[in-house]
């Protein structure tokens, strides 16, 4: 067995000369080269690389993931994320030419400049250790910005090894790791940042948000929601059992994007049920608990509060719900409820819970998941190609899966946030840089064109303001009803018919002395 280093709280006396030793880096301008970014993320690959065993071990004891749910949502994750961001930050970083309306202003090369924001605090959250705190760091480094990372405590030995990596592979004047919990994370939001990036419930992100607003400072949030998935009579039982079954059983259930509850139409509900019967035989023939791929709670708080969710709950257990609180064991189970006041979906989970409320119809369904929450990190429809796209149009989320469980969050490069009440802001890929760039616009007046600015100085005449809007204003391509005009039409617009005309004839001229001179 590996030997895992120490979980230690950072004194909260050292936090403030810390930041401020941080904040100094980044105004020294050494990560703005993009040399010196890829050279980090190439170092915290390798980091990441050597000690690969301690972050399987310390997630085992964590939240007790398998070898193999580490590598495929921790571990795995981050390496290809690095090399990935690596190989295109010098495309991310270019310069980018905006949309223009007019062509003189192509004269001043206008621009958008991809700057660092600053210097940044990172907090983690428990349930991903690894991947939910140096994501982030990766999109942090990769913009040149300088960051503070403060892992869950929940995790710790997740947190203590990721203390390990930072402090031995990046560079300790750009980049830090504080350790602790609400003391330490209090004092470090006493300071001034120029991002905050949290992961974890809406509670706590609230009490950040109204922190970080005091300065204005902006955040990320990725938070959580009761996330809907929606079974129509058309969908196909076994796919939909396997698949659902599969999203509540990673981690857990402890992940903030998979479905809280099932609606689930009443025609399909004895099929789905029959299936799931089998998807829990075929993925634990030995049972859950003695199952080397199935996770543990967090830890007792965790456990209790699951545990009283299903004591309150009015629904009917249908699948499961063996507890052993001495290895924090929860079996998935599975509830038929019959209200939205259900303690297993009034509140999120974030548990292995499968509240499933049948419905009368799609119409139903999608009625009841935004009143349970209009704004949920993710929606999971099951059907045909029609219904799918009606669950996409009339509702709203952070993501969506069709035809499966939160499949869209795990793709390392599409864009992953929350909207509303589920979070603000968005990472991964291109979207980690993004997430830590100010996007700043740039424009060069040249000095041979000083003439052609006449037209902006004072006196303003009438001459001058003609002279402007013949050059500034765009013609329409619509008429006063909002229809869309044809190019004649438009050309008329833009050139008056007059002198369209006089376009006309003057073509029409040449090309009749041209016919003349081959006579």
């Amino acid at each position: 067995m590996v030997q895992l280093p120490a979980f230690e709280h950072t004194p909260i006396e050292t936090i403030e000369s810390t930041v401020n030793g941080i904040r100094a880096s980044f105004l020294s301008h050494k990560t703005r080269p993009l040399e010196y970014r890829i050279q980090q993320l190439r170092k915290l690959y390798w980091g990441m690389r050597d000690n690969r065993e301690l972050i399987i071990e310390a997630c085992k004891k964590d939240i007790g993931k398998s070898t193999y749910e580490t590598y495929l949502s921790e571990y795995g994750w981050c390496v290809n994320d690095i090399v990935f961001m690596q190989k295109n930050l010098k495309r991310f970083a270019k310069d980018e030419k905006p949309e223009d309306m007019n062509f003189q202003n192509k004269l001043f090369g206008p621009r958008i400049r991809k700057d660092p924001l600053g210097t940044v605090l990172i907090i983690g959250a428990y349930n991903f250790p690894i991947q939910l705190s140096l994501g982030p760091l990766i999109g942090a480094i990769s913009a040149g910005c300088t960051a503070v990372l403060k892992p869950s405590e929940q995790a710790p030995h997740a947190a203590a090894v990721l203390e390990k990596i930072v402090k031995e592979s990046l560079d300790p004047s750009s980049y830090t790791v504080i350790q602790g919990a609400i003391p330490e994370t209090t004092a470090l939001l006493d300071q001034k940042w120029d991002k905050v990036f949290y992961t974890g419930s809406a509670n706590v992100g609230t009490i950040i948000a109204k922190k970080a607003a005091e300065t204005l400072t902006p955040v990320t949030l990725e938070l959580g929601g009761r996330n809907p998935a929606i079974v129509t009579k058309h969908a196909d039982p076994r796919l939909a059992a396997r698949r659902l079954l599969w999203a509540k059983t990673l981690n857990a259930g402890q992940v903030c994007v998979s479905q809280n509850f099932t609606l689930i139409d009443r025609e399909l509900l004895p099929a789905f049920i029959k299936e799931l019967k089998n998807a829990f035989q075929e993925f634990y023939p030995d049972g859950v608990q003695k199952s080397p791929d199935y996770a543990r709670i967090v830890n007792q708080r965790q456990f209790q509060r699951l545990k009283k969710m299903v004591e309150d709950s009015k629904g009917k257990i249908l699948i499961g719900g063996t507890m052993d609180e001495s290895d924090l064991f929860i079996e998935p189970t599975v509830i038929q409820v019959d209200s939205l006041d259900d303690s297993t979906v009034k509140d999120e989970s974030f548990g292995p819970l499968m509240p499933i409320l049948p419905v009368t119809d799609l119409d139903e369904a999608i009625k009841i998941a935004n009143q349970v929450h209009d704004t949920p990190l993710g929606v999971y429809s099951f059907g045909t190609k029609a219904e799918m796209e009606k669950v996409l149009s009339q509702t709203r989320s952070g993501g969506a899966s069709c035809n499966d469980g939160f499949y869209h969050a795990s793709i390392p490069t599409l864009e992953f946030g929350g909207v509303g009440t589920s979070g603000a802001g968005a990472y991964r890929g291109k979207a980690s840089f993004d997430c830590f760039t100010h996007r700043r616009p740039v424009t060069t007046t040249p000095g041979w064109i000083e003439g052609l600015l006449s037209i902006r100085y004072p006196p303003y005449t009438a001459k001058k303001q003609k002279r402007y809007e013949n050059m500034a204003e765009i013609k329409p391509n619509f008429d006063r009803q909002g229809r869309t005009i044809g190019w004649l039409q438009w050309a008329l617009g833009l050139v008056g018919i007059k002198s369209f005309a006089a376009v006309i004839i003057a073509i029409g001229i040449r090309m009749y002395l041209q016919r003349r001179s081959k006579l």
